[in-house]
């Protein structure tokens, strides 16, 4: 009875404890607000060499009340990590500025000084929404939720990256600097804007992954990949975007020594792309090179156009489309009747003579 009794009273104590309220003003209050499942996330700058971790309980709402800024120091990052199954996090316009512009150098993340990265890393599952991130050190948001989660209404902003710095000569500050990494199933983004100098969207894995109404200025386009080893992407719904002064609009990149990988249902609709500096669309199984000897490691199938149709303006000089697949990698029959690009020149598909509905 004793026993029952205390396994009642503990019991209730947890349901007690998990549906308090609480706030974060530094992080000396994480430990404890995370029991809660109501969080408001008070404004801040967490010190140098240090980041924000919010391991949530199931069913927890944090609400943004303030910009969350982060201290300079060179070290691994990540500066923010939330966790948790079935979380609103509602940014409600509020910021966090990663301090970019103390880490730029030109050199992206693989060189010059060590840069925290990625800025943001998502392992919660449900909605994250209403945050703007300015000015991340390397990678933003780095997606490996544990079930489906949707990312809405965001704002991605390293416009201050296009320009050189006293530490990058004369190429643009900013480098590396995606704005989705993406490597889990059942992803939606939707209705954000992205302004970096690399890609806006780079899917590494997954299944039944949807882009849809964002916007991507200034960096290298929307990417399925690079795709490694033992990789599988499927079920890719890539629509309603506008792309924007992009080296290119849309991509399939897989790595030339990947093997025992596939990528297939990969569906592109309604997006449209102007100012684009090199690719309309570009699909290469020669990554890290471009356009080089392609591998056969990755078996790639299903890559339709599909209604409404998607629109790609290139500048001169650009290739409207360029197809790179290794001998009998890609496969099948792709739909491309919904693809329209005009401006600079045509490139060479080799390898496949799949492509029907479309001619450059």
């Amino acid at each position: 009875m004793l026993a029952i009794l205390s396994a009642l009273l503990l019991t209730s104590a947890t349901l007690a404890n998990a549906a308090c309220s609480a706030t974060i003003s530094s992080l000396a209050d994480v430990a404890a607000a995370v029991k809660c499942t109501s969080i408001t996330l008070n404004g801040f700058t967490v010190p140098g060499g240090q980041g924000l971790t919010l391991n949530l309980a199931a069913g927890t709402t944090v609400t943004m009340n303030g910009d969350i800024a982060f201290g300079n120091l060179s070290w691994a990052g990540p500066l923010f990590s939330v966790s948790g199954t079935s979380i609103t996090f509602n940014g409600n316009g509020h910021s966090f500025n990663g301090g970019g512009p103390f880490y730029w150098d030109g050199l992206g993340i693989g060189n010059g000084i060590q840069k925290p990265d990625p800025m943001m890393t998502i392992r919660m599952s449900g909605t994250f929404e209403n945050v703007k991130v300015v000015n991340s050190p390397g990678r933003v948001f780095a997606v490996s939720n544990p079930a489906p989660i949707i990312m809405t209404n965001l704002v991605v902003d390293n416009s201050q990256g296009d320009s050189p710095n006293a530490h990058s000569g004369t190429k643009a500050a900013g480098a590396n600097t995606d704005g989705f990494d993406v490597a889990s199933n059942d992803v939606t983004i939707q209705n954000s804007q992205v302004h970096n100098q690399d890609d806006c969207l780079a899917i590494n894995r997954g299944t039944n992954i949807v882009f849809k109404g964002n916007s991507c200025t200034g960096g290298h386009g929307i990417s399925v990949g690079s795709i490694d080893s033992s990789t599988t992407v499927s079920g890719v719904v890539i629509s309603g975007n506008t792309i924007t002064n992009n080296d290119q609009a849309l991509r399939i990149k897989t790595k030339a020594a990947a093997s025992g990988s596939t990528v297939s249902n990969i569906t592109f609709s309604g997006n449209t792309a102007t100012g684009i500096r090199r690719f309309g669309v570009i699909i290469d199984q020669s990554y890290p090179a471009t356009i080089g000897t392609p591998g056969t490691g990755v078996i790639l199938s299903g890559v339709n156009f599909g209604s409404p149709a998607t629109s790609i303006t290139v500048n001169s000089g650009a290739e409207r489309v360029a197809v790179n697949c290794g001998k009998g990698s890609c496969t099948g029959s792709w739909n491309w009747s919904n693809l329209k690009v005009s401006g600079g020149v045509a490139g060479a598909i080799t390898n496949f003579a799949g492509i029907s509905g479309f001619t450059q």
